[in-house]
């Protein structure tokens, strides 16, 4: 069985940090998907509150059983708040930003973990993030050379500073002051394979192709799994990628997170 769910925020009501192109990426992932034969949900904007996340993702980690597949793919904000069980050597959770951040509401790695540790035994999880894990990783709309019909927009970064939703946290925002300069090293674990848009040091980018909003690694991705044959395992897809990204106006490194197995062995979207 194929299965795959797509998040995309573009809208943070009270943040003043609105996005562009994070509905265009999960609606792009989710027909993708969709042409492969893959059973596909997903959240958009308001549907993508904290609550609505975990239980999504807890159904679809629980309903991928041994020879499924399940992909998952993010575009939002991302973030970091001061690490609570001191399992992070720069001291910071790494966080995705739901649609309910202004209320204090955020997903860190430590809660994805617990959800992609109750992956059944032989099940495969894919997951997909074109967002900041911490700080120091941003994403700013630019012009991507090389396309027909694009053109300049304005920079939006996509980064949520911890002060702009603890400020009624005033303990937890003054830790987070403590290590918010610390450099970031953490990342989103348990995930069979996880693909991400930059490394923790670097920025993402919302592009515009031919008028139209997306995420750089989102759009580069995908017309990088056009050209790849069905045999095409994780890595022959990175490497696809990773001819167009980085690039001289795009900062920004994709990573593959999996075993070697797993990137040389499974085949893209496949079960």
């Amino acid at each position: 069985m194929k299965r795959s769910l797509h998040i995309g925020i573009n809208h943070y009501p009270e943040m003043g940090s609105d996005l562009e192109g994070c509905i265009n990426d999960a609606n792009d992932w989710q027909e993708a998907l969709a042409k492969r034969e893959f059973l596909t949900t997903s959240l958009l904007d308001g549907e993508a509150t904290k609550g609505a996340m975990v239980e999504a993702l807890t159904k679809i980690v629980a309903d991928t059983k041994r020879n499924d597949i399940a992909v998952i793919t993010y575009s939002g904000h991302g973030t970091w708040v001061p690490d609570e069980d001191h399992d992070e050597a720069d001291g910071r959770d790494e966080a995705l930003c739901p649609y309910d951040i202004a209320t204090g509401e955020v997903l860190i790695d430590d809660e994805l973990h617990d959800i992609f540790s109750h992956k059944r035994w032989g099940a495969r999880i894919i997951f997909i993030s074109d967002s900041c894990h911490s700080g120091s990783v941003s994403r700013v709309s630019h012009f991507v050379p090389g396309v027909e019909g694009d053109s300049w927009k304005f920079p939006a970064i996509k980064f949520l500073p911890p002060e702009s939703y603890l400020h009624n946290n005033r303990a937890l925002l003054s830790r987070a002051k403590r290590v918010e300069n610390q450099s970031a090293r953490g990342k989103i674990r348990a995930a069979s394979v996880l693909l991400s848009g930059c490394r923790d040091n670097e920025y993402s980018y919302d592009a515009w192709f031919n008028g139209r909003a997306n995420g750089a690694f989102t759009y580069m991705a995908l017309q990088a799994l056009t050209r790849l044959s069905q045999e095409a395992t994780y890595s022959d897809w990175y490497r696809e990628i990773r001819k167009f990204l980085p690039h001289v106006n795009y900062s920004q490194t994709p990573q593959i997170v999996a075993s070697r197995y797993q990137k040389n062995r499974w085949k893209v979207f496949e079960e």
